[in-house]
């Protein structure tokens, strides 16, 4: 008696995902925390560091501001702003669920515009404040 075997075809989709099992079969996931193993627990909670906010890329003409201790504000002062050249006030853009704003003097948009190094405090909000650097 003669052994017939059928051949099984697989579609590109099917094929990937198989592939994708099969190397993904022999991958060992492992989880760890410093809390754990050492028999004692921390007996306050560790506050993670803020993480800063990637700098905005300005449109053409605009200036971005470097802002310290930062937690997800951005501040832009725009390029019609530094054309007009009055005193201007730039809000920063919400992070971690508030606000600040800095207050520009004409002279001090002038600078910027020249590319000179201008920082201000903003606002105090949620019990801080902000050093906020253009240039």
């Amino acid at each position: 008696m003669s052994e017939i075997k059928t051949i099984t075809t697989l579609d590109r989709r099917t094929f990937t995902l198989e592939a994708v099992l099969a190397i993904l079969s022999g991958v060992a996931i492992t989880i760890s925390s410093s809390a754990c193993g050492g028999g004692s627990s921390p007996t306050t909670p560790s506050t993670p560091a803020p993480t800063p906010a990637p700098t905005p890329t300005p449109a053409a003409g605009d200036k971005a501001a470097s802002i310290s201790a930062n937690h997800g504000h951005t501040a832009t002062i725009t390029g019609a702003q530094l054309t007009a050249g009055g005193a201007v006030t730039v809000e920063l853009t919400p992070g971690n669920g508030h606000t600040h704003t800095v207050s520009l003097s004409a002279a001090e948009v002038a600078s910027i515009a020249a590319n000179q190094r201008i920082s201000e405090e903003s606002t105090e909000n949620s019990g801080h404040h902000h050093t906020v650097t253009f240039n």
